[in-house]
């Protein structure tokens, strides 16, 4: 090795480095500010609209008139709050632990922080630490890395001379000196992060139709408001009259009861607090939901890609068993119970890898302890087996505990033993071994990991100098296989029902994995992925690149393995070309693309950091069975909310219909915006709010808008008659002088109040069926609470309401009788005139 690797860089060299940016400082943002944050969530469309209109109504100083702007404020702060939280996670986002490094300056070790480490420093690693940057090993002693959380990998990789090992990885055991080829943002690990910091917003098909909703209203409200306002002018005489005698004021209020009546303020709200209640509901399960939007992606999931990995399995590896070879052809061959303290001594190394510590801890539990040996050669991944040598006379165990329990004294013969990769000590011994080999292939094929104990008891050549062993280690011919090692990824308890519960949901499982295909097909199969069809296990590096290919091969795979995180967040790109809806699990870094990518991400709670922070869920205590709870509540939410939507939408219709016979007819609107706000509550926001937290476990399908509009057009229609109607015809038989008469256009617009109080509960009837259970009881309360409202004096005088008496009460029972008509029609026509008009548009889409 070059003497200046030994002696690293000098300290005006550091500086050199410093000065030029060559660092390992990472700057820390995210792609949206405070600010950012504040004007997206304040400048809304919506806000816009029912900001100017409360504006309006205070200028003119009927207060009352404006309660409904309280929405603003409450639906704003739930959304800034939110994306606070998601940027507060994101600027915490990293994943390099920051620690102190040992660094070779001027030909001395010093301790230097993460962020000033510079290119071309000459760095310890040692086991334990993560690696802070990119760099190639100058020189190894038994360096091994944990890679898989970059790579997805769970076995170690052992790394030498001219090998490179990548910031974000960790040392397991040995130690390197290396040279730091990349730092700061162009390192492997800041690499992932940037592109994990992007910030996503995830998208709603809810939010979408509500916005749809608003932009609609938008070019429909502002020619309707100047309409309305022109002409409510008319009916005082004209803006001189309007000005002069402060009527103008009315009309002001009566436009704003138009546009107020045709925004669903109520569903932006209800939509923010459901998804918050429904975060709160899976916290108290150890989900933590991060976007609130993110709960309706719960309910459209139908595709679920899985990291074996941290998901099916709990990362950890476990001992299974030990299978004795038969036909040993040597008097000398050793027992089990002999066999397991080699193997317990064999796995007794320094610092053991995640297989021997299984094996130390299986057979710990069983009363195994280190036995006296003579050498040790430590596992190397590039001879891919360990030896230890015992006396010739061998080693006497006194009152070792036995598998089956109690206790005996046994020998260890002597000799060599080894374990390792079986077909590298196979290959080596004499005599042909072909059936251990195909047990070995079998056993690996069920997903096991095997590894094979030999041993050589001819030891006549060492006379107790195990010198030429140590200096040459090697496998002996002579050896003969005596037992196969059995280990296996713990798969954890809760894994095969949450995958059968997916499955009855109609939600297509993969495993998709960086280890080996066979391994992780294995697995699939044992916790029943594809139920009883053996799951369709594929090496990623056969997949095609292009996208549309991939999305044809991926119909048919259930298990990939192999898989680079590029290909992870090609593979939810592909589900996506064909119309699926994605979900993925991870816990690695290697997952978070792919989380990212996805519709829905999902990371276990022990995940690395920059995977939990660009998941939507996090899954706490890290089990894979809270899964089910989460997209269950997903669909309650987005069933119920779809029920519920057409409650506000009807408003919108009859609000806009209105409006419209309004303008046409030139008549006094019949009714204020205070009145809308109290029916509002009474019949569409209150009980929303209890229907949407109803069970439903309906899974939720795209369309959202159409039926929404579909079921909401009856019901809206036949409100926006019967209250045009009840204005139209109730000052004639009523002798009422709507014109001249501030008294008899209260009466008639409480009248007109009642009539969309009663129009109202009706359908909140329709929404709430069936009504032969609670939902009866619900509609049959808020009817009751609406009607003793006008009985209170101070409800009755702050929304304006009148009970009806005398001759009004007979006009007020025929406006309701004709709306009880009208509403019957409505439902029985509406419905037919819709779906003429469907089928025209899809046979012009045709044609």
């Amino acid at each position: 090795m070059p003497d200046v690797a030994w002696k690293g860089l000098s300290s005006s060299e550091v500086a050199e480095r410093v000065e030029a940016g060559q660092s390992n400082l990472v700057k820390d943002s995210t792609s949206r500010s405070l600010a950012e944050i504040i004007r997206s969530n304040v400048f809304t469309l919506f806000n816009g609209i029912i900001l100017a209109a409360m504006v309006l109504v205070l200028i003119t100083g009927s207060w009352r008139d404006a309660v409904f702007g309280f929405v603003i404020i409450i639906n704003t702060g739930i959304g800034i709050v939110t994306e606070l939280k998601a940027k507060r996670t994101l600027d915490r986002l990293s994943i390099l632990v920051a620690s102190d490094f040992l660094v070779r300056r001027d030909g001395r070790d010093v301790e230097v922080p993460h962020n000033e480490i510079v290119l071309g420093d000459v760095m310890w690693i040692r086991s334990g630490e993560q690696v802070p940057a990119d760099a190639q090993v100058l020189r190894s002693w038994g360096l091994e890395l944990d890679e898989s959380m970059l790579t997805g990998e769970s076995r170690t990789v052992r790394k030498g001379e001219g090998d490179r090992i990548y910031s974000g990885s960790t040392a397991v055991s040995g130690m390197a000196l290396v040279q730091v080829d990349a730092v700061g943002e162009h390192s492997y690990a800041a690499t992932l992060t940037a592109q994990a910091k992007v910030y996503k917003k995830t998208v709603s098909d809810l939010n979408k139709g509500i916005n749809t909703i608003l932009k609609f209203m938008t070019f429909l409200v502002v020619p309707l408001c100047l309409l309305l306002t022109w002409s409510q002018i008319r009916t005082v005489g004209g803006w001189q009259a309007a000005i002069a005698t402060g009527e103008w004021r009315q009309t002001v209020v009566s436009a704003v009861a138009g546009v107020v009546g045709m925004i669903p303020e109520g569903l932006v709200l209800l939509t923010s607090l459901n998804f918050a209640l429904a975060a709160i509901r899976l916290a108290r399960r150890n989900t933590l939901v991060q976007e609130l939007e993110s709960v309706e992606t719960l309910a459209r999931v139908d595709c679920l890609n899985l990291d074996k990995t941290g998901t099916i399995t709990d990362g950890g590896i476990a001992f299974d068993r030990l299978i004795m070879l038969d036909g040993a052809p040597h008097a000398a061959a050793p027992d089990e119970q002999a066999t397991l303290q080699a193997l317990y001594d064999l796995a007794y190394e320094e610092q053991p890898n995640g297989t021997g510590r299984a094996i130390l801890e299986a057979l710990g539990e069983q009363g195994y302890a280190p036995a006296g040996i003579d050498v040790r050669i430590p596992f190397s991944s590039a001879r891919k087996w360990s030896a230890v040598g015992y006396p010739e006379q061998g080693v006497g165990i006194v009152g070792a505990a036995m598998s089956g329990g109690g206790s005996s004294a046994f020998t260890v013969p002597g000799g060599i033993w080894y374990m390792g990769a079986p077909e590298v000590i196979l290959a080596a011994l004499d005599g042909d071994h072909a059936d251990v080999l195909e047990q070995v292939n079998r056993c690996a094929a069920d997903g096991e990991r095997v590894l094979l104990v030999a041993h050589c008891p001819d030891t006549r050549h060492v006379d107790g100098d195990w010198s030429w062993f140590e200096s040459d280690p090697r496998l002996l011919a002579s050896a003969r296989p005596v037992a196969l090692v059995l280990c296996s990824e713990r798969v954890r308890a809760d894994a095969e029902e949450t995958l059968a519960w997916f499955r009855d949901q109609g939600v297509r499982c993969r495993v998709i994995s960086g280890d080996n295909p066979v391994t992780v097909g294995a697995i699939a199969a044992r916790v029943r992925l594809t139920g009883d069809r053996r799951p369709v296990a594929m090496d990623a590096r056969e997949l095609p690149e292009d996208i549309g290919e991939l999305a044809r091969v991926l119909e048919g795979v259930d298990v990939l393995g192999r898989v680079l995180p590029d290909q992870k967040k090609a593979i939810v790109q592909a589900l996506h070309a064909g119309d699926h809806v994605v979900a993925m699990t991870g816990d690695g870094v290697n997952d978070a693309l792919a989380i990212k990518e996805a519709d829905l991400g999902i990371a276990m709670g022990n995940a690395a950091p920059a995977t939990k922070a660009v998941a939507q869920v996090v899954l706490v205590d890290s089990k894979f069975s809270h899964l089910p709870d989460v997209v269950a509540r997903g669909r309650q939410v987005m069933a119920n909310m779809e029920r519920v939507a057409s409650l506000f939408l009807v408003k919108t219709v009859y609000s806009a219909l209105i409006s419209l016979g309004v303008v046409l007819s030139q008549i006094p609107y019949p009714y204020l915006p205070r009145h809308i706000t109290y029916i509002g509550a009474l019949t569409i926001g209150a009980p929303a709010f209890i229907l949407a937290l109803a069970p439903n476990t309906r899974r939720y399908m795209p369309g959202f808008l159409r039926r929404v509009v579909r079921f909401a057009l009856p019901g809206g229609v036949a409100t926006g008659l019967s209250v045009l109607f009840a204005a139209w015809l109730l000052p004639g038989i009523m002798g009422w002088d709507i014109a001249d008469s501030d008294a008899d256009l209260a009466s008639l617009r409480a009248t007109c109040a009642i009539i969309l109080f009663t129009m109202g509960v009706f359908v909140l009837a329709r929404v709430a069926t069936p009504l032969n259970s609670w939902r009866g009881a619900l509609v049959a309360f808020f009817a009751a609470a609406g009607v003793a409202g006008m009985f209170i004096p101070f409800v009755a005088s702050f929304f304006a309401l009148q009970v009806p008496t005398g001759r009004t009460l007979t006009a007020t029972l025929i406006a309701l009788g004709m709306s009880a008509v009208i509403f019957a029609l409505c439902l029985a026509v509406v419905p037919h005139v819709w779906r003429w008009a469907e089928d025209r548009v899809h046979a012009r889409r045709r044609s």
